[in-house]
């Protein structure tokens, strides 16, 4: 809650907060958990609407985003832990399947806050090199801006056949790759200079070998305070979504907030093309943020 009160505080958002009863009995604690959430928006100046609703949070929740026009849903999320057959606990590692559904149905991007979340300093992009990519990019970048963060951008390149050894070569060797005329260093650069273009950049990271350790390690290398990565438009009636292995497995593995934006050509330009320009403030017109 306190997470996603920095951002809605930054951006003078309108905030609700969605109290879902799943079973009869429930009504009191969920009022009081409610109750102590609109106190923490309220450090932070922002007047939050309370809503309360019964049935299924998975259900309640696509069904609320789809009433409203929500440009951010922020989630709580756990750890599912099992166990072996000698009936010691075993940590999967495994997100649960509710905070699975929420980011693949609705279609709002989705911050998923792990544990205890650190300062909100600095932000790695992990970028295909995609071009449709590019709004998130923006969108992550302009975040930073009014959170006063950086954002590197992380692009590993999977391990290619041994009959493209010169690519390997061109691709370990960041500079080279950036001033490139390939279409994926034509799409790198405009990535970053989209970044330098708002004074949020912070480095470019190259890695190669496979894509999810490689993102894991950078993660546990650099004290980073949230995560951003795409999730594509599975193209049907329901405008469902669809979480690949890669960004699954950051979710699952992330030791820190994880930010999913829909990376589909159309919906994140649908989306945030007027909302960016019409929420924006210079840094001088926000309030000052709590400790």
């Amino acid at each position: 809650m306190r997470f996603g009160a920095r951002i809605a505080a930054a951006f003078r958002a309108e905030p609700t907060i969605l109290g879902i009863v799943e079973k009869t009995g429930e009504e009191d604690p969920v009022l009081q958990a409610l109750q102590k959430a609109r106190d923490i928006l309220s450090d932070y100046q922002l007047k939050a609407e309370l809503i309360t609703k019964a049935g299924s949070p998975v259900a309640e929740i696509v069904k609320r985003t789809r009433e409203g026009s929500y440009d951010l849903v922020v989630v709580g999320a756990v750890r599912k832990t099992t166990r072996d057959p000698f009936w010691r606990s075993v940590d999967t590692r495994w997100m649960s399947g509710s905070a699975y559904k929420i980011i693949e149905v609705i279609e709002p991007p989705v911050l998923v806050v792990i544990g205890e979340p650190a300062g909100l300093r600095r932000i790695v992009i992990c970028t295909s090199g995609a071009a449709h990519a590019d709004a998130a990019v923006a969108f992550a970048g302009e975040i930073a801006g009014h959170m006063n963060a950086v954002v590197d951008l992380l692009h590993v390149t999977p391990e290619p056949p041994a009959m493209y050894a010169d690519l390997i070569r061109l691709e370990e060797d960041t500079d080279r790759l950036l001033a490139s005329s390939s279409r994926l260093g034509r799409t790198l650069r405009r990535q970053k200079e989209l970044l330098e273009e708002t004074g949020v950049f912070g480095e470019f990271r190259l890695r190669h070998g496979p894509v999810v350790p490689e993102v894991l390690r950078e993660l546990r290398r650099t004290e980073y305070g949230l995560v951003v990565v795409g999730s594509a438009s599975a193209k049907d009636k329901m405008r469902q979504y669809v979480m690949g292995d890669v960004t699954r497995e950051i979710v699952n593995h992330a030791e820190l907030p994880v930010l999913v934006l829909r990376t589909g050509p159309k919906q994140l330009k649908r989306r945030f093309g007027d909302l960016l320009d019409s929420l924006f403030r210079r840094p001088d017109e926000l309030p000052a943020l709590p400790e």
